[in-house]
């Protein structure tokens, strides 16, 4: 039986080429960055190397990028490391005349739970935290982002993409407005409000330009786009008050201790350079043609389905549904029998039955939230896929509904 693999958000397959660059690094490269031996050189010229990469996809200097063993920790050291930088920073010499004072933090409902669980951590710890509504679509808006500033507001966090029902946030419009914010907080001697987005789903597909979004931190990790898991990456803007948040060691520029994952750094450089020349060669267009089909196919040919997230503004490889009277996990399990693999809702939550918090902030009833469904799709996958799933998906809701003690 062949297997068709549409769950590309939750992660994806090394890239050949990315796999070979790292075999070197887990071989006869194999000194510790840190060490000034040739074998320590060759491993830190390797990563230097990658961070160059980096810095020129996003428009940074290579000093502003830090290496990360995921973009859950690349999250957690923004959260935490800017609000905990309040009381401890001084800004241009001087003091900060707010410490003292908690500092608030802006974040929306339906961010990965990377963010929003340290979001409620941070809550707890006695932070303030506003969680911003979104609308039907899942889209935020940059003028409730404006309406929740305080004089204590540190930083806002809003992801660029989705990951459960696609949405592409305003992240740039949302630059834009806080740029004017703290040209006029500066003049009353005010903190500026920071701005993080977890890019995680937009690397490959969406212009990443720091300041063409206008961040201060962006969070990426190389298993979303054909690199290595265990390795992620955070970009923080040169002079952004940030506190460690593991401690034991000088690397990364002191900000993040321990040793680098110079094959999975290798990884994701490579991954990263291989997915700049295909979208040059019109990946992006391809998948995004593939999802527009098996969005039609499916709304044409599932009753009482209905397609999640906005309907334009939306990742080009996230194909998203609630459907009546039917579990999301039992369409997946009678799928895998088919031999397709697909999610309901995110990865890091799919194995829990509570319904998704994503949904839930767009206002989706408790009862249809548990039919959920997600294809996100790949550069491998094709137009045969594409209609093989359009064509078992209706016989397996039907079963399922015949089998529903609800009908």
């Amino acid at each position: 039986m062949k297997r068709i693999y549409f769950d590309h958000s939750a992660t994806t397959k090394v890239d050949p080429e990315a796999r070979e660059a790292m075999l070197p690094f887990l071989g006869e490269n194999f000194g510790n960055p840190s060490s000034i031996h040739s074998f320590g050189q060759e491993a830190h010229t390797a990563v230097d190397n990658i961070r160059q990469v980096l810095a020129d996809f996003l428009g940074s200097s290579p000093r502003e990028i830090i290496f990360t063993g995921s973009a859950t920790e690349a999250n957690n050291l923004a959260l935490k490391g800017v609000l905990e930088s309040f009381h401890r920073c001084t800004v241009c010499g001087v003091e900060c005349p707010e410490k003292g004072r908690i500092p608030h933090l802006i974040v929306s409902q339906i961010e990965h739970h990377a963010v929003l669980d340290t979001a409620k951590h941070l809550e707890k710890q006695g932070y303030e935290v506003t969680f911003l509504p979104v609308d039907k679509n899942g889209l935020v808006s940059p003028q409730e982002v404006k309406n929740a500033i305080k004089e204590n507001t540190v930083l806002v966090s809003v992801m660029y993409i989705n990951n459960e029902v696609g949405t592409v946030e305003p992240i740039a419009e949302i630059g834009e407005m806080l740029k004017a914010v703290n040209s006029e907080r500066k003049n009353k001697n005010l903190r500026k409000v920071c701005f993080h987005t977890d890019a995680v789903q937009a690397i490959q597909y969406l212009d990443c330009r720091i300041d063409k979004l206008g961040v201060d931190l962006l969070s990426l990790t190389a298993h979303k786009f054909y690199g290595p898991k265990g390795v992620g990456a955070l970009y923080i803007r040169q002079g952004m008050p940030l506190v460690r948040q593991m401690d034991g060691g000088w690397q990364e520029c002191s900000l993040r201790a321990g040793t680098e994952n110079v094959a999975g750094i290798v990884g994701m450089g490579k991954a990263l350079e291989i997915g700049i020349r295909n979208q040059e060669s019109g990946i992006r267009e391809k998948i995004e043609k593939l999802r527009d089909r098996l969005i039609e196919g499916v709304l044409k040919n599932v009753p009482k389905c209905e397609l999640t997230g906005h309907p334009q503004k939306r990742a080009p490889h996230i194909a998203s549904f609630v459907i009546d009277g039917v579990e999301g996990e039992s369409i997946l399990l009678m799928l895998d029998e088919k031999g397709v693999a697909a999610s309901s809702g995110s990865a890091c939550t799919s194995g829990v039955l509570e319904p998704s918090h994503v949904l839930l902030a767009m206002r989706i009833p408790v009862e249809k939230t548990h039919g959920s469904l997600r294809f996100s799709l790949g550069k491998d996958n094709t137009q045969e896929e594409v209609d093989y799933v359009v064509e078992i998906l209706p016989e397996i809701v039907a079963k399922l509904r015949k089998m529903s003690p609800f009908k």
